[in-house]
């Protein structure tokens, strides 16, 4: 049992983890302000995987990378608003996930193989080696030399390789990059620009009445928070690798999950959200691994009955507590 209270606590800090935060704050820009049914998140995420994978796999240094994901984030942000931000509600999510999954199989055509990889995606080693070597640069600032961090390092239970892959030097920057989305999170949505999305949440037509352009500040919040998201998703390509069926539609679904387990309009509700979601799965297939005989359920099936428990937790907290664990009822009235 200790050893498994220690991989759920390994889990609350994983950069999975803090990249689903990511794109959870995103999404808050999107539903929690804004009031918008973004069923495409995991578009935006893949989007910015590959922006950043190639420019790097072609040889350009890691601050364009980033330029790069951001840039074509935006851009799909601008072509999904502009003819569809007029609709709302259950029109604005089908049109979301469809476009989400054009993304999707886009970059695993073999038309476009030399550029996507195709359905096996790019490689970690095509495009992680800058970072990783940044990784190295930054210990070097404390005293710490390549043979120090270029292996395993252990910190108390947590033991993780100094650069690669899931590394310290990863779970350094996705955590800073998530204290830094929440900062800007707050300031904006408590800024006069913050208020006009939560008066379009409410009532989109009084808002219009005032005379603010909703329009304007729907795309403006669309392409925000679609940026966010893919900052999320080169965080999850450096611990792991570019692959567009890992950005699917449960990518998006499990976004929603832990934006309204943690609670939705609130500041730190998607990284409590991803926290809990996360740890929670790891948890309860521990337990089922222990309780429950392989000749009743195999190692093969905890998974899907670890997201069958979870899910279940999570419509009856729906049901019961329906603004999260951080929400507050107020912040629930949707415009219809």
């Amino acid at each position: 049992m200790g050893d498994l209270l220690i991989d759920v606590l390994r889990e609350a800090f994983t950069p999975t983890t803090a990249a689903f935060a990511l794109a959870a704050v995103g999404l808050n820009f999107h539903f929690g302000l804004t009031g918008l049914l973004n069923m495409g998140q995991a578009g935006f995420m893949l989007l910015g995987m590959y922006g950043f994978a190639i420019t790097i796999r072609e040889g350009g240094p890691i601050w364009l990378g980033v330029i790069v994901a951001l840039a074509v984030s935006m851009v799909f942000g601008l072509i999904l608003g502009w003819p569809t931000l007029k609709l709302r509600g259950d029109y604005l999510a089908i049109v979301t996930i469809a476009a989400a999954e054009m993304v999707r199989y886009l970059g695993r055509s073999q038309n476009f193989n030399s550029l996507t990889g195709a359905s096996t995606g790019i490689r970690g080693n095509e495009f992680k080696g800058p970072f990783e070597d940044q990784g190295i640069t930054f210990f070097g600032l404390f005293g710490l030399d390549k043979s120090q961090v270029d292996t395993q390092v252990d910190v108390g239970p947590f033991a993780l390789h100094g650069v690669r892959s899931t590394s310290w030097w990863l779970v350094i920057v996705a955590w800073l990059l998530v204290a830094v989305f929440i900062f800007i999170f707050a300031r904006l949505s408590r800024s006069p620009w913050g208020r006009v999305l939560k008066g379009i949440r409410e009532d989109e037509d009084a808002v219009r009445s005032l005379g603010k352009n909703v329009y304007s500040y729907k795309m403006q919040a669309l392409v925000i928070g679609g940026a966010v998201g893919a900052i999320a998703g080169v965080i999850w390509s450096l611990g792991a690798s570019v692959q567009p069926d890992s950005m699917g539609r449960p990518t998006t679904f499990w976004i929603w999950t832990l934006l309204l387990l943690g609670g939705a309009a609130t500041i730190f509700g998607p990284v409590l959200g991803s926290i809990l979601f996360w740890c929670a799965l790891v948890l309860v297939k521990g337990l089922a691994a222990m309780w429950i005989p392989s000749d009743v359920l195999s190692q093969e099936q905890l998974q899907p009955f670890s997201l069958l428990l979870v899910g279940v937790t999570l419509m009856l907290l729906v049901i019961f507590r329906p603004q999260g664990v951080l929400g507050d009822k107020r912040e629930l009235a949707f415009n219809d």
